[in-house]
């Protein structure tokens, strides 16, 4: 049997390095480079260190155990107990999702009679398993998988920075009170250029009972000032609550969106309720979310506290605002 040490060398290293890395992308803690490369070639040399019967004794757990304390402490430094066990565990966990992943694949690829061949039977009755995976399927799937993990930590992240932000919306006009989860978006500077007022914008889906019964379906193809036209043939109590506010879309010219004046709206972010009357809901007639998290986009100044709010709208008032752009 041929055995390329460097190029065993050289794998482990990318590996180690990878693992490294990704533990370092986990914690938030940047690497210096130096500092990764060397724990690296202390993990691939350990793995080199096989091919050489003298050091047999090495591969204990312990021995193994300290050498991932090491390569931790060369790569991260010891900032602490606390902070070098975490580094620790998540070190581990992504070692344990690699090799658990590199199993699952190459057994879900193999078929019945494979399986089976690399079962056998001890003298004494147990059974034992004959575990053979390719050197360059190892290699492959090992970086698949841990690509694979982080794309999905990704989205984790992505979705809990975006939970931080949902907060509940209530709209009240008259004796109808309007109700959804609404998401708190800071790029948001959307306001009517006459009142000043914020705009917040809600699917109009969850207006459609209240509206005209021609507007069905309508605020998404046509547009809000010709509806607003034929009111005159509408018995619509809120008329007199209709607003049209003129925006700027991305690669787009000016256009108007259909907005109601309401009585109040309450919005609960992080178990703090924030309500005012200086508001105008903007109705959108798509779908703010395509996974249905949210129903309404919350304008920055709605939660807001009380003099902040004061010192936005005394500084409204004295400064020429732009076009709207969203």
């Amino acid at each position: 049997m041929v055995v390329y040490v460097d190029l065993i060398f050289l794998t482990n290293l990318c590996i180690d390095g990878a693992l490294i890395g990704l533990t370092a992308w986990m914690r938030k803690t940047k690497l210096v480079w130096w500092r990764w490369l060397l724990s690296s070639i202390v993990g691939a040399l350990y793995v080199v260190m096989m091919f050489v019967p003298e050091f047999d004794f090495m591969f204990t757990f312990l021995i193994k155990f300290g050498l991932s304390l090491v390569m931790l402490f060369i790569a991260f430094g010891f900032k602490g107990l606390q902070v070098f066990m975490r580094n620790l565990g998540t070190f581990y966990v992504i070692n344990f999702v690699a090799a658990g992943g590199i199993l699952g694949i190459h057994y879900m690829l193999q078929s019945s009679g494979e399986l089976f061949n690399g079962i056998w039977y001890t003298a004494s009755g147990g059974m034992s398993f004959d575990l053979k995976i390719a050197f360059w399927f190892t290699f492959i799937v090992f970086f698949a998988v841990l690509f694979l993990f982080k794309a999905v930590q990704n989205s984790k992240r992505k979705s809990d920075r975006m939970t931080t932000y949902l907060g509940e919306v209530q709209v009240y006009i008259d004796d109808v009170t309007i109700s959804c989860t609404g998401l708190v978006d800071t790029g948001n500077q959307l306001t009517d250029p006459l009142s000043r007022l914020p705009v917040m914008v809600m699917e109009v889906s969850l207006w459609q009972d209240m509206l005209p019964a021609a507007w069905k379906d309508r605020l998404k193809e046509e547009a809000p000032d010709n509806l607003i036209m034929e009111l005159d043939q509408e018995d619509f109590r809120w008329q007199g609550r209709l607003r049209l506010v003129p925006y700027r879309g991305i690669n787009k010219g000016t256009a108007f969106m259909l907005a109601i004046k309401p009585d109040l709206v309450r919005v609960t972010l992080d178990q703090m309720s924030y309500e005012t009357t200086k508001v105008l809901i903007g109705l959108d007639g798509g779908v703010l979310s395509s996974e249905g998290k949210y129903r309404a986009v919350i304008h920055p100044e709605l939660v807001q506290d009380a003099a902040s709010a004061q010192s936005t709208a005394l500084s409204a008032g004295a400064t020429e605002k732009p076009l709207n752009v969203v």
